[in-house]
């Protein structure tokens, strides 16, 4: 991945406390995956942003890359990536991303 792409990832991930690399946006998602998470977020109150993967080919293969993650969505948490829908939901499920969400917003 050259340079100029990894800061532009950079830079969207530094542009918001959550962000959501997603297929489609969080008022209409473009797969059930990405719509598993916007539902997550929302049940928790939470704000974010996305990006739409889909309107962007360089960032939806660069985002894999940049990850290491194989998968869309991926959602970031200021600046650390947590993980894809599988993971939000195993973590929504025991209470962890609510916890790890408002620690990390509240710092």
């Amino acid at each position: 991945m050259d340079n100029q792409l990894k800061d532009k990832i950079q830079k969207l991930i530094d542009s918001s406390p959550v962000m959501v690399f997603m297929k489609g946006t969080k008022l209409m998602p473009q797969c059930g995956f990405s719509n598993n998470v916007v539902q997550i977020l929302n049940s928790l109150g939470i704000e974010f942003s996305t990006y739409d993967v889909l309107s962007d080919f360089e960032i939806r293969e660069g985002i894999k890359q940049f990850s290491d993650w194989p998968t869309i969505p991926q959602v970031y948490l200021k600046g650390e990536f947590l993980g894809g829908s599988d993971i939000l939901i195993e973590m929504y499920n025991s209470g962890e991303l609510k916890e790890k969400i408002e620690i990390e917003l509240a710092s």
